[in-house]
């Protein structure tokens, strides 16, 4: 990662259309790694009270720029995409890189809106990106050059980790899985501190237990790199003790937690695709 600061101190011009949560994260990523604010433009009519704070504090423009940047980065809900691009259209040139975070909208319809050859590098990032700790899932359309997808790499490690794939169907799956897994993990420390006051515990108590103990569980898969999942499970399971038990219902073939996982991540890869339609 020692790359980003000097590939982002010299970019010349990036304006950012959307700058509500997920937009306010990766500006706030881009400052700390290196970006001058000279560099930036953000078109966002109502961006939240904080990210605002932030803009202003940084000395960001939010003037409409009068050149072609060498970054569009477009950070806006799917359901108001279409209008937006409308607006937006003019402000890219040739060499400019297209870059959306709009889950569920494809290349082609960047294309279809800036033209057949524009640079297109479609990425999922997700809220974990606010501390710096996201994952984004990227893929490139064929005029995209070796320069853009190195330039988007240095972008997106700003504010986390990245990956990348050849087809842009994956970017459904990846939606389903990081892109939206955030809020999976937040619903299991739900369930598991409602188990808690169901086997007696105060609810207060049941929840700093279970959030807790989540965190701890996601920073030891994190330090642990070179230790699988599966292996990090093993290693609190004694045979026939208190984790094993509780396995034995999680990991169950027809009702554990796999089988249930699977369909979850089914059904949102299956609404990714239709917000494509």
């Amino acid at each position: 990662m020692t790359h980003i600061a000097p590939a982002l101190a010299s970019l010349s011009s990036l304006v950012l259309v959307g700058c509500g949560k997920m937009g306010g994260a990766m500006l706030e990523g881009w400052l700390r790694a290196g970006l001058p604010a000279g560099a930036v433009n953000v078109i966002d009519p109502s961006p939240p009270a904080e990210v605002r704070a932030l803009i202003e504090r940084a000395g960001v423009s939010t003037k409409r720029p009068t050149t072609p940047p060498r970054v569009l980065l477009i950070a806006v809900k799917p359901q108001i995409m279409d209008g937006v691009l409308e607006t937006i259209t003019d402000l890219a040139g040739p060499e400019t890189l297209i870059l959306s975070v709009v889950a569920g909208k494809t290349m082609a319809r960047f294309e279809a809106q800036f033209g057949a050859m524009a640079r297109v590098v479609r990425t999922i990032p997700n809220t974990p990106a606010a501390v710096g700790r996201g994952i984004t899932g990227c893929v490139a359309n064929t005029a995209a050059s070796d320069d853009d997808r190195l330039l988007t790499q240095a972008l997106l490690e700003a504010v986390g980790r990245v990956v990348w794939v050849k087809e842009e169907a994956q970017i459904d799956a990846i939606t389903a899985v990081s892109g939206s897994g955030p809020a999976y993990v937040f619903h299991m420390v739900e369930a598991l501190a409602k188990a808690g006051v169901a086997a007696g515990l105060p609810q207060d108590t049941a929840l700093s237990l279970a959030r807790a103990t989540v965190e701890g569980a996601g920073e030891l898969l994190f330090q642990a790199s070179d230790i699988g999942a599966d292996q990090l499970r093993k290693n609190v399971t004694s045979p026939n003790g208190t984790t094993q038990a509780a396995l034995d219902v999680l990991m169950d073939e027809d009702s554990g937690l796999a089988p249930l996982m699977t369909r979850a991540v089914s059904a949102a890869a299956r609404r990714s695709r239709e917000l494509a339609g």
